[in-house]
């Protein structure tokens, strides 16, 4: 996708932060933006930022966790804008850090029901309707680079950022057959809010495992003050998009640590030669039954017995 003009972009967390930044870049590109976010004072301070920009939006106060306020959420989206959107960003994300083995139950479900769960739930809600009109779209989902590896401080976190990259990796292949492109935006420090994530935890999930106080909140605001601006990140996205890049990573200081990460992963399979009839074998059965289960799905989307 190249031109956003008219286009209709649903930003979660788009109040603040990396949201608020995808929300002017591609407002002043000529997008409707839809701000949905859980805050209401943040949603309405959204509105009159980019009211003053002169960029058309409409605000609605979202719990992405909550499936059936996700669905009338969609719902207004068409009442408003007259259709779904071609443009969606799944954006929100909360953190807690503390010492994975003193993670509760309570930690899990809030930092995954987030992190992963929100995600699900809107390529879950709006996929479907984006398919359904026919139109060219793009999709993004944010990730981490925390997602290409564990970690024993913010393990809930990775794993649901990880899940997220491997979502999107498949909703790619899934969706380049109906025009929809998917972008998984995978950050390292960016300049946000994300620290008062905690305030936002609801007391529903009980305990928790970690520390969060003034001073946890203090110190981790004293690294995303040197972030990348969350225009900038926006920017790096819209680029990505036009080009139609699945992963968008713009932080040339991780390059190396990744390269590392990925070597120790390759440099654990042995060579075709430790078993090469066994490696044949394995990958024709594969490859036969993948050819079979396409065959399969394509008789069933057209009906056939």
């Amino acid at each position: 996708m190249r031109d956003f003009r008219e286009q209709i972009a649903f930003i979660t967390g788009g109040a603040s932060g990396a949201g608020f930044g995808q929300a002017e870049v591609f407002g002043r590109a000529g997008a409707k933006i839809v701000i949905a976010d859980i805050r209401p004072d943040a949603v309405r301070d959204a509105l009159v930022r980019l009211d003053a920009m002169e960029v058309e939006a409409h605000g609605i106060v979202l719990d992405i966790t909550d499936r059936a306020a996700y669905a009338r959420a969609a719902d207004e989206v068409e009442a408003v804008f007259g259709a779904p959107p071609t443009l969606l960003f799944n954006t929100a994300g909360v953190n807690s850090f503390g010492p994975l083995e003193q993670t509760t139950y309570g930690d899990f479900d809030w930092l995954i029901g987030v992190n992963l769960g929100g995600v699900i739930n809107g390529m879950v809600t709006f996929v479907p309707r984006m398919i359904a009109t026919g139109r060219p779209g793009h999709i993004v989902a944010v990730s981490s680079m925390g997602g290409f590896e564990g970690s024993n401080f913010a393990g809930p976190y990775s794993a649901a950022k990880a899940a997220v990259i491997n979502l999107m990796e498949g909703y790619r292949k899934a969706l380049e057959k109906h025009a929809i492109g998917v972008t998984v935006l995978c950050p390292a420090n960016v300049k946000s809010n994300i620290a008062e994530a905690t305030r936002l935890r609801p007391a529903a999930f009980g305990e928790s495992g970690y520390v969060a106080n003034e001073d946890t909140i203090a110190s981790l605001h004293s690294i995303h003050i040197h972030g990348m601006e969350p225009i900038e990140l926006a920017e790096r996205l819209k680029e990505a998009i036009e080009a139609n890049q699945l992963y968008c990573i713009p932080f040339p200081e991780e390059a190396e640590n990744l390269a590392a990460h990925f070597k120790a992963i390759t440099d654990s399979v042995p060579p075709i030669a430790a078993d090469p009839e066994g490696a044949r074998r394995r990958a024709k059965a594969l490859e036969d039954w993948r050819a079979e289960r396409a065959a399969a799905f394509s008789k069933s989307e057209t009906g056939q017995a």
